[in-house]
């Protein structure tokens, strides 16, 4: 006999409560297309409005090109936290399966290490759907309902295409991950990559010179774009992790300079815009009179509105028109 499912408002009550153990079912009905309005239900009692406030959670993203060792750095940061009595979610962004639509990849085969499994960690692949290189809904939606319980929240993409643009618009912080020798700064700044983050990491570090001359020439760019202000360090995910100390200090140093409120108003925003475009298309956004004019539309509403309401209100708008 199969067990009945825990309802959208129970979870959300319990999540409320920082009851971290919750995160799988939280997860199941987000990706639940049949249970649709239980989700939007959580969502909704989940939001600032209902919260009073912000979820307290630090949400981190963490993008760079693939094989570059972001999943190994994850291992021994999540161990960090851990050690320092934090509780962490990672949502791990995987490609998705043509034949079954899930992901490609396994929870723990990209992220292993001392941080993986074990009580206050939650460790999740989730799959892009269609959106190739980008976030599906139900990983926004994710991260920001687990940073009620969680003190950390981290997005891992796969590194390419739209997801970088994408983290950006989710995360409170958002750390770029390159290895040595990935080129000078010129080729970083033609990779678009340094325009995105709040935290630069060279990988690997533990391989000597070629990591020193590559934080160097990061370093270089970001001053080139005018963001001196940004950290560049290396570190190495082997024990004993030399800089992960240095980095989780980075972490909190940033999200501590930043207005959370204001950041995660614009996460909202940018997210309802790119959820109402992949539910109802470019059909839906040309009936609201194009882009700008959504964001108009957005933008007028109230700042303590969730994500999934603001999507029912373009929708609204967009039926009418």
């Amino acid at each position: 006999m199969s067990r009945k499912a825990v309802s959208g408002s129970e979870l959300a009550a319990r999540l409320r409560e920082r009851d971290v153990s919750v995160a799988p079912a939280v997860l199941n009905l987000l990706e639940d297309a049949s249970r649709r309005d239980e989700a939007q239900d959580l969502l909704v009692a989940l939001g600032p409005g209902a919260l009073g406030g912000e979820a307290p959670g630090h949400i981190v993203g963490v993008t760079g090109p693939p094989g570059v060792g972001k999943s190994t750095l994850l291992g021994a940061l999540v161990a960090a936290w851990r050690g320092a009595g934090r509780t962490v979610a990672v949502l791990a962004v995987d490609p998705s399966s043509k034949r079954s639509g899930g992901a490609l990849l396994g929870d723990r085969i990209r992220i292993a290490g001392p941080g993986v499994g074990g009580p206050g960690r939650f460790i999740r692949s989730m799959a892009a759907r269609e959106r190739v290189g980008g976030l599906a809904p139900a990983t926004r939606a994710a991260a920001q309902v687990l940073a009620v319980a969680f003190d950390v929240v981290v997005v891992e993409t796969v590194g390419v295409g739209q997801s970088e643009t994408e983290v950006a618009e989710l995360a409170d912080t958002v750390v770029v991950v390159v290895q040595p020798g990935a080129g000078d700064a010129l080729q970083f700044l033609k990779a678009g990559l340094m325009e995105v983050p709040d935290l630069l990491v060279v990988a690997k570090a533990d391989v000597g010179a070629a990591a020193q001359t590559t934080l160097g020439e990061a370093q270089a760019a970001l001053h080139l774009l005018g963001a001196d202000d940004t950290a560049a360090l290396a570190v190495s995910a082997l024990p004993p992790g030399a800089g992960i100390t240095e980095l989780a200090q980075a972490l909190d140093d940033h999200r501590a300079r930043i207005d959370t409120g204001a950041r995660r108003l614009a996460t909202r925003r940018a997210g309802a815009l790119a959820d109402f475009i992949s539910e109802y298309g470019a059909q839906g956004l040309r009936a609201v009179g194009g882009r700008r004019s959504a964001e108009r539309i957005l933008v007028a509403q109230s700042p303590a509105l969730d994500g999934h309401t603001l999507v029912e209100i373009l929708a609204a708008q967009a039926q009418t028109s």
